[in-house]
């Protein structure tokens, strides 16, 4: 494969297509949501009762009716023990593993571009072979540097902007990791203000569902990927 840069996009035709493609599989966005929350809460609930935080949470909501100062300090407590940083662990496993998930938008993507047919298995392009592996690898490195930057807020969005490209890049083009960062580095030279905006309005479209209407957040939820596949397909192009 081979990467070059055409001429500048303009930001408005990056939103439309964004938004043609996510309108344009609105069913696979929702199952997309279906999969991902279903996956999640059941872990989440899982966890939560094996490791004896149900009755934490009772302790808290006592604590609450007492002040936020006992509030905070149970709280704080609470995320020092054990059974705690477990369920934590418990549940940033599960977010890796879902991960993949979102490689599977991408085929669906790039299968509207080839007019082939698309099916539900698609979504799950990304856990199919060795690759996945590949790809578990990758997001427990970014999410190792997001906690560590997330705290100061812009070095998080940085790092978002910094990596927004190298899934595509790893699942269309076969790149390694690093390499994939580099090729994403050097776009995000030329194309920052396209790459922050865009990165911007799709965070905010992404949980607006949410803040208007709870089903509807089922839509907006996976919409990152159709910004990102806009993005890649606009900034890059692949040629053998």
């Amino acid at each position: 494969m081979q990467n070059k840069y055409p001429q500048k996009p303009g930001i408005d035709f990056i939103l439309k297509q964004a938004f043609f493609y996510w309108n344009k599989t609105l069913a696979f966005q929702l199952m997309f949501s279906i999969i991902f929350f279903a996956v999640f809460f059941t872990s989440m609930f899982f966890f939560a009762a094996r490791y004896g935080l149900w009755e934490q949470n009772q302790e808290l909501a006592e604590a609450l009716k007492q002040g936020t100062t006992v509030y905070l300090e149970k709280l704080k407590a609470l995320g020092e023990t054990e059974n705690y940083q477990m369920f934590s662990f418990a549940i940033l496993g599960t977010s890796i593993f879902l991960y993949p998930l979102n490689l599977g938008l991408f085929q669906v993507f790039r299968k509207i571009d080839l007019n082939e047919p698309i099916e539900l298995g698609d979504l799950f392009a990304g856990y199919r072979g060795l690759n996945f592996l590949k790809y578990l690898g990758y997001y427990i490195f970014w999410v190792m540097v997001y906690r560590l930057t997330v705290p100061t807020l812009f070095l998080a969005v940085v790092w978002v902007c910094v990596t927004v490209f190298v899934a595509p890049l790893m699942f269309f083009t076969d790149k390694r990791i690093f390499e994939a960062i580099s090729l994403n580095f050097q776009a995000l030279k030329k194309y920052y203000i396209e790459i922050f905006v865009c990165v911007i309005v799709a965070v905010l479209f992404k949980y607006i569902g949410f803040a208007l209407l709870f089903i509807g957040g089922l839509f907006t939820f996976p919409f990152w990927n159709a910004m990102i596949y806009s993005l890649y397909k606009t900034i890059f192009s692949e040629k053998s």
